[in-house]
């Protein structure tokens, strides 16, 4: 205990569940979480979840940012990025800031894309005034094109 005390706060170790390994219940991390064996239960993450190419997991997962290389039946939820890499199947609704599927991966569910909170709160004037310059000033150049015509 001693040892602790010159520590102000020590870090989250990350977590792995590896190959061959069965795993069911309910999963609570603030560190990383890698998943290479198999996983039942709800995964609840204040870092990132990756599930590894021989992971599958049957959750639901919370998470920062989450990579699924291997299969996930389930429902994904992802603060940040979700990546599903060549190797990568989701069974299940998806929703993330932000999505990226490589060229052979599968994703079979519904999808439900958030922005980030500072962009969903502009005032809609201030997102349509923006949108109103840019077709005026495209009105202009057709009428410019025109004249040099």
């Amino acid at each position: 205990m001693a040892m602790f005390k010159d520590n102000k706060r020590f870090s989250a170790t990350d977590t792995l569940i590896g190959q061959g390994t069965q795993m069911e219940g309910k999963l609570i991390c603030e560190a990383n979480l890698r998943i290479e064996g198999e996983f039942s239960g709800d995964i609840e993450c204040l870092g990132d979840v990756i599930i590894g190419e021989s992971g599958v997991a049957r959750s639901t997962i919370h998470a920062k940012e989450i990579t699924i290389a291997g299969k996930v039946f389930g429902d994904i939820v992802a603060k940040g990025r979700l990546t599903v890499t060549a190797t990568g199947q989701i069974t299940g609704s998806v929703t993330a800031q932000s999505l990226i599927i490589h060229d052979g991966g599968l994703m079979n569910g519904s999808c439900h894309m958030e922005r980030s909170q500072d962009i969903r709160t502009r005032p809609l004037s201030e997102t349509d005034g923006g949108m109103q310059q840019s077709k005026d000033s495209a009105s202009r150049e057709k009428d410019k094109a025109r004249q040099a015509g």
